[in-house]
């Protein structure tokens, strides 16, 4: 089935993964079976332990799982390792982390196109993406400020503006708002909302956040390294 078409965009099936700390087995996730459809707005919840930061972390390829088959875009990611997986995840998945992680010597455009840079983006192409990126997050004007000129819910913006600029087809927020007051991260995740609205990528969010629950068209709870819940709302 070509990709274009391909509706599930996130599959996990049976996912297995157990840390050993010291003489302790500590199993993250028992047999979690997932699937995210293209365009979903999904978060993640659970207590501290729960397994949701693994989940995120298995699903980016950041973590390979001990069993189970991950499936991103159509291609099985569990099966991949060394510049095949770099550079699929360079190429499908945007991050966005509670702790902003902009290189702090580059000015807000350098950092929203530096992805582009590797995937060779030209330079008119990279300028026009940024400055509509720009204006979707509502930081026109200020891409030549450095991350320290900024307020934490501007960088927070920054970031997500970096995480979509490439065009990938799943964005990735590990506790995006933890950092930021509430009504920040209110506003934060309204914008993000308002992107997914606009250019039907998929968010998936790991989370303790009330705010993010309650906005999110899809709940997923684990506990105990298992789906305890897994909601829909309506649209």
């Amino acid at each position: 089935m070509p990709e274009d078409v391909i509706k599930e965009v996130i599959k996990v099936e049976d996912i297995q993964r157990c840390y050993i700390t010291g003489d302790v087995e500590v199993h993250a996730l028992s047999g979690v079976s997932l699937s995210i459809e293209r365009g979903e707005f999904t978060a993640v919840a659970g207590p501290s332990g729960s397994g949701k930061t693994t989940l995120l972390n298995i699903i980016s390829g950041l973590d390979s799982p001990d069993e189970g088959l991950v499936m991103l875009a159509g291609k099985p990611i569990s099966r991949m390792g060394g510049n095949e997986l770099s550079d699929f995840r360079r190429d499908h998945i945007g991050f966005v982390f509670q702790s902003f992680n902009l290189i702090p010597v580059l000015s807000v455009r350098e950092n929203i196109e530096y992805i582009m840079l590797l995937q060779g983006v030209s330079k008119d192409e990279r300028a026009r993406r940024v400055s509509d990126i720009l204006e979707d997050v509502g930081l026109e004007g200020m891409e030549g400020r450095l991350p320290m000129q900024l307020s934490g819910g501007q960088q927070q913006r920054v970031a997500v503006a970096r995480a979509m600029v490439s065009r990938p087809e799943i964005i990735l927020a590990d506790e995006p708002t933890a950092n930021l007051d509430s009504a920040t991260g209110a506003g934060l995740l309204d914008m993000m909302h308002a992107l997914n609205e606009k250019h039907g990528m998929t968010f998936v969010f790991s989370t303790h956040d009330d705010m993010i629950k309650e906005r999110a068209r899809r709940l997923v709870t684990l506990k105990d390294g298992q789906i305890h819940s897994d909601i829909r709302r309506e649209q």
